[in-house]
């Protein structure tokens, strides 16, 4: 699984100005481009050019990333290689030790699912749909060129410089920092995202109304450990123990879900910092101010990352009551410790969410293989694809929740390993055994690049687009 995705911001400023000038002008139809994740923002057009980056981990998004790979953390603190980094500026291993003791643990357990997100356990539907789901990043020319059925972006950035930000009729320039402020000061705080939504709502395929999904990356307190003054990994995990820190942060997200609302989106919960919280150990024992932080909302929950996982879901369910919720499944130590990542995520109330979300790679393989990037193999073999699947089943059953595989690299073998076309096969290799991808109970395979130098929807060919449009016209696979 993988790790933290990098951070070179792609003038995520300047872009959403863009966007801004073109809103002003006639924003409802659509002719505007989305920002990307884990990452950096994409440039806001109709299509993307070889010089719009994805973003770092990502897709679309609201800002960015870029990485190195490097050892990765194991669930109880070890490092080992890990199969992919994300972390910006080199990998960190979160420090820990002797963690004190959070508060008992609450009998709140959060909410049940929302009807819409889950309708029979692992199998039945899954988002209004009956079959594996097929989507990724991507510009609005791509997403209209194949019946795809989601699409994801980020929202990524420290939180609003003031609480003025949230009932404020139009932007200040001094937010621009700000997620909900990207798109410059001529407009609503939040209005990117109430943008994008409304691209993806209106998308087609041949000329007829195919409305897409949206999932939303939250990705957000890597840059609350910024605040903290320490970054990646350990400083995330002193943030959360900082009442001033996870005030704002959990005002901030409960801002996001707002501005969701009453729609039919996913959430994808916090990439990689669940698993700096399994490098301390226990999540019952790593301590959060979380009550203090939010004791509205979370008051009952224990103080604990266990208890502001269990937070995050019981605010999705009162601030964005059709939307299904994901915790992000960070188990780096999986092909040696999933018994551990399995009793790690029923502490963190993954049982209490709708769907686990995860990534393969963060990166195109050819990418990885040269030297400069570390000289590493992350191709697939049938072993390598068919152990990830059954780390996928084995979760997915103990916990009672379909998978989702996010920002699966876009590249495939036709490619040259240059800028934009580096190679990899695992869209191929997922396209020619999508039966074994429903009997994992992945219920969707969404495609991005993880960074901007890697393979696109809009660099590989038309690879993705093609096998989309076989797949959809096979009539699917159906969920298991």
């Amino acid at each position: 699984m993988s790790r933290r995705r990098s951070r070179s911001l792609f003038a995520h400023r300047g872009v959403w100005s863009v966007v801004a000038v073109v809103a002003v002008v006639g924003v409802v139809a659509g002719m505007v481009g989305t920002a990307t994740p884990h990452g950096q923002a994409v440039a806001a057009t109709s299509s993307t050019t070889a010089g719009t980056a994805p973003t770092s981990d990502g897709g679309t998004s609201l800002p960015g990333a870029s990485s190195s790979s490097a050892a990765t953390p194991t669930a109880h603190g070890s490092a080992t290689p890990g199969p992919t980094s994300h972390a910006p500026g080199g990998t960190t291993t979160a420090k820990g030790g002797g963690v004190p003791p959070g508060r008992v643990p609450s009998s709140n357990t959060g909410s049940p699912a929302p009807p819409s997100a889950t309708g029979g356990g692992l199998t039945g539907r899954f988002m209004g749909s009956s079959t594996v789901l097929i989507g990724g990043s991507m510009s609005d020319a791509s997403a209209n060129a194949a019946p795809f059925d989601v699409r994801y972006a980020y929202i990524h950035s420290q939180p609003a410089p003031s609480p003025a930000a949230y009932t404020a009729s139009l932007c200040q320039a001094s937010w621009s920092n700000w997620w909900g402020c990207w798109t410059g000061d001529t407009t609503a705080p939040g209005f990117q995202l109430t943008l994008t939504e409304s691209r993806a709502a209106q998308a087609t395929y041949k000329g007829s109304p195919r409305p897409q999904k949206m999932l939303w990356t939250w990705y957000s307190l890597r840059d609350l450990g910024d605040l903290a003054g320490q970054g990646d990994g350990p400083g995330e995990v002193v943030a959360i123990n900082r009442v001033d820190l996870l005030t704002r942060y959990l005002n901030d997200y409960r801002f996001f879900l707002q501005k969701i609302g009453g729609r039919n989106d996913m959430i994808d919960l916090e990439p990689d910092f669940w698993g700096y919280v399994r490098s301390l150990g226990d999540p019952h024992q790593v301590p959060a101010q979380v009550s203090a932080a939010d004791p509205t909302d979370c008051g009952s929950q224990e103080n604990s990352a266990a208890g502001l996982a269990r937070c995050l879901v019981a605010m999705a369910r009162e601030y964005a009551p059709n939307a299904a919720v994901g915790l992000h499944l960070t188990c780096w130590d999986w092909q040696t410790e999933t018994a551990g990542c399995i009793r790690d995520y029923q502490a963190l109330g993954a049982q209490n969410a709708d769907f686990l979300v995860t990534d393969v790679s963060d990166r195109d393989a050819g990418w990885y293989a040269e030297p400069a990037h570390g000289g590493r193999d992350t191709f697939w073999t049938d072993q390598k694809a068919r152990a990830a699947l059954g780390f996928y089943k084995t979760m997915a059953e103990a916990l009672g929740k379909p998978v989702v595989l996010w920002q699966i690299p876009v590249g495939n073998m036709a490619q040259n390993n240059t800028l934009n076309h580096y190679q990899d096969d695992k869209v191929d290799w997922f396209f020619t055994h999508m039966n074994e991808v429903a009997n994992a109970h992945v219920a969707g395979l969404l495609f991005g690049a993880g960074q901007q130098e890697q393979t696109t929807v809009e660099t590989d060919g038309g690879n993705l687009i093609g096998k989309t449009i076989a797949y959809h016209g096979s009539g699917g696979v159906a969920l298991r």
